[in-house]
C-alpha cells in the first residue's frame, strides 16, 4: 500500500543484511500477483486465494517456547504451556536466521494492535511468504495513512521463516519447528511451520504479557454490541461456538477472537477473523459462509477443485482444522472501530460431550471466577487424532497456550472488573444435554443462539430458575425458543444412574483441576464458586 518508504536500514539494524527485494506494506492486490506468481496459492471462484500449510496444519504447542531473560523471568507462568529456552540458543538461532536470509525476498506488514487508540501497539511482521504478508495484513489493524506509515515504529516485531528449520539437538528444541518469544526484545522468531496462526498467536502472548500489567485484562473471546450499545463477552475453546454466536447479524461483531478490557470497556485486538471452516454451511453461519467467497480472504488447507476451482467446504481430508482468516469488513455487522463499553454480559461457552452440563446456567460473580479458571470443553471424535471417545479438558482462562502470566492473575482482574461493571455472567453450553455424544444430538445452533438472545435481550433476568445438585449450577425453567425438556440435561438423559455417573465424573476432573488454583484464589471463590 505504501511502498516508498525504505526500511532496509531498520531491517539491517537489527542483523538483516543483504536481503533481497524488500516489500513494504504491499496492497491485497499486489499480494495476490505476487502469491499467484510464486506459486504459492490458488485463486478460488468468487475470489479468496486457497493455500496449503504443508505438514504442519495446526498450532505446534510443543515447538513453542519462551526465552528466559531478566526481565520477564520471574512473572512467567511456567510449565507444559510456557516451556523456557535460554538467551544463547536464542542468539545463536538468530544468527543462523539471518544468514538464511541473505538474498531473499522478504515482506514486511507494518500494522498494529489494539483498537483502542491510547493502547494501541505498533507491531511488525517480517515474512518469507506473500501469502503470510496478507495473512498479517488481514488479521491485524492497518494504517491508513500515509503520514502514519512514515511515522510508524515497531514496539513488537515478528520474524516469520517457514523454510528455515532448527536443529533440535543444536538448539535445545523439541523440533526443526520453532516459535521463540522474546519477552524482553520483544521479538519472535518462527520456522519450520506454515501454519499461519503461529503468527496470530505469538502477538497474543505478548499482548497477554504486557497488557495485564497496565491493569488491561487481555481475553480469548469475541464480542459484540446491541442497538443499545449493551455489548457481551463470548468466552470459549475452539470448536464451542465462539465465531459463530458473536457474528449476529442482529447485533455489531466487535472482533470474533482476542479482546482487551480497560477502564474505557472492550476494544479488540486485531483487524480480521480467523475462523474455522470446516462444513460451514450458508443456512446456518451466513456471513462467516460468505466470507469464503470474497476476494481477500485466505483458505487455509480447504478443498478445491483444480479445474473449476471451486470449492468443497466438507473435505476434510486435509485437516479438521480447516481456516478462513479475512479482514473484519468482511463481516457486514462488524464495526471496524473495535471498541465499544463495559460489558453487559460474560458468556463462558463449553461443548459438552457427556451429556450433563445444561445449555444455560446462570453462575454468581464466585462461580464466573471458577469456570474462568477451569475452562473446560470436550474433545470428540474427529478433532485431534487419536481421540476415540469424548475426553474432558481444561484450558485456564479458556486460552491456557497462550497465556504468559499465572492464570490467577487474569481471574483476579476478570472478578475485579465484573464487580465494578455489574456484569452478569452465564454458562452456556453447546455440545450435547442428556444424552451424551455418540447417543444424542448435538444441540441445534439455532437454540443456542436463542439461549444467547435471551441473555442479551434480559429476558433470563426474571426467568424462575431450579439448582442442579452436582454442579450447583441456576438453571432457567424455560427460555423462549428452546426446548423445556434440554434445559435440565437430567430431564432429557433417560438412563438416569447412567447420567449420574457421567455427572459425578465430571464434577470429579472439575475439581482436580482446580487444585492446582485453590491456594490463589479468593477464599469465597474457593467456598462459593466451586463445585460443591
Amino acid at each position: 500500500m505504501f511502498d516508498y518508504k525504505d526500511v532496509k536500514p531498520e531491517l539491517e539494524g537489527m542483523g538483516f543484511k543483504n536481503l533481497g527485494t524488500i516489500y513494504w506494506n504491499p496492497s491485497t492486490p499486489h499480494l495476490y500477483e505476487l502469491i499467484v506468481r510464486r506459486r504459492e496459492g490458488l485463486v478460488a471462484h468468487l475470489g479468496p486465494i486457497v493455500v496449503r500449510t504443508g505438514h504442519h496444519v495446526g498450532r505446534s504447542p510443543l515447538d513453542r517456547f519462551i526465552v528466559k531473560e531478566p526481565t520477564s523471568e520471574d512473572k512467567i507462568w511456567w510449565g507444559d504451556v510456557n516451556r523456557g529456552i535460554d538467551e544463547q540458543h536464542f542468539t545463536n538461532l538468530f544468527y543462523r536466521l539471518t544468514a538464511y536470509l541473505q538474498n531473499k525476498d522478504v515482506f514486511v506488514q507494518d500494522c498494529y494492535v489494539g483498537a483502542e487508540r491510547a493502547r494501541r501497539i505498533p507491531i511488525r511482521v517480517v515474512t518469507e511468504r506473500a501469502w503470510h504478508s496478507l495473512f498479517a495484513r488481514n488479521m491485524f489493524i492497518q494504517i491508513q495513512s500515509r503520514e502514519g506509515a512514515d511515522k510508524h515504529s515497531p514496539q513488537f516485531t515478528v520474524i516469520d521463516v517457514p523454510r528455515f528449520n532448527a536443529i533440535p539437538e543444536l538448539d535445545g528444541l523439541h523440533s526443526e519447528a520453532f516459535i521463540l518469544i522474546h519477552l524482553g526484545r520483544k521479538l519472535v522468531l518462527i520456522g519450520g511451520t506454515s501454519y499461519a496462526g503461529e503468527i496470530k498467536k505469538s502477538v497474543f502472548t505478548m499482548l497477554n504479557y504486557f497488557y495485564p500489567q497496565q491493569s488491561v485484562l487481555s481475553m480469548h473471546c469475541s464480542a459484540n454490541f446491541g442497538d443499545k450499545g449493551d455489548s457481551a463477552v463470548f468466552f470459549g475453546l475452539s470448536g464451542t461456538g465462539k465465531t459463530s454466536l458473536s457474528a449476529d447479524p442482529e447485533r455489531t461483531l466487535i472482533g470474533d477472537d482476542e479482546h482487551g478490557w480497560g477502564d474505557e470497556g472492550i476494544f479488540n485486538f486485531e483487524g480480521g477473523c480467523y475462523a474455522k471452516v470446516i462444513r460451514l454451511s450458508g443456512e446456518a453461519e451466513p456471513e462467516i459462509y460468505e466470507t469464503t467467497r470474497r476476494f481477500g480472504t485466505i483458505l487455509e488447507n480447504v478443498s478445491i477443485d483444480q479445474t473449476s476451482r471451486r470449492l468443497d467446504l466438507d473435505d476434510d481430508s486435509l485437516t479438521e482444522n480447516t481456516r478462513a482468516a479475512y479482514p473484519i469488513s468482511h463481516i457486514p455487522s462488524a464495526f471496524r472501530g473495535g471498541v465499544c463499553g463495559h460489558p453487559s454480559n460474560i458468556i463462558m461457552l463449553t461443548c459438552d460431550a457427556f451429556g450433563v452440563m445444561p445449555p444455560v446456567a446462570r453462575l454468581s460473580v464466585e462461580q464466573a471466577v471458577f469456570h474462568f479458571l477451569s475452562g473446560y470443553t470436550a474433545k470428540v471424535a474427529g478433532t485431534e487424532l487419536g481421540i476415540k471417545e469424548p475426553q474432558a479438558t481444561f484450558s485456564a482462562c479458556f486460552g491456557a497456550p497462550f497465556m504468559a502470566l499465572p492464570p490467577t492473575v487474569y481471574a483476579d482482574l476478570l472478578m475485579k472488573k465484573v464487580l465494578e461493571h455489574n456484569a452478569r455472567c452465564w454458562l452456556v453450553n453447546t455440545g450435547w444435554a442428556g444424552k451424551p455424544y455418540g447417543e444424542g444430538e448435538r444441540i441445534r445452533i439455532s437454540h443456542s443462539r436463542a439461549i444467547v438472545k435471551a441473555i442479551v435481550s434480559g429476558a433470563l433476568d426474571e426467568a424462575d430458575y431450579e439448582i442442579d445438585p452436582v454442579f450447583g449450577l441456576e438453571i432457567p425453567k424455560t427460555v423462549e425458543g428452546v426446548p423445556t425438556e434440554i434445559l435440565n440435561p437430567r430431564n432429557a438423559a433417560g438412563d438416569i444412574i447412567a447420567y449420574e455417573e457421567r455427572a459425578g465424573k465430571l464434577a470429579d476432573d472439575f475439581r482436580k483441576n482446580f487444585e492446582s488454583f485453590k491456594s490463589d484464589v479468593p477464599e469465597e471463590v474457593r467456598i462459593k464458586g466451586a463445585i460443591p
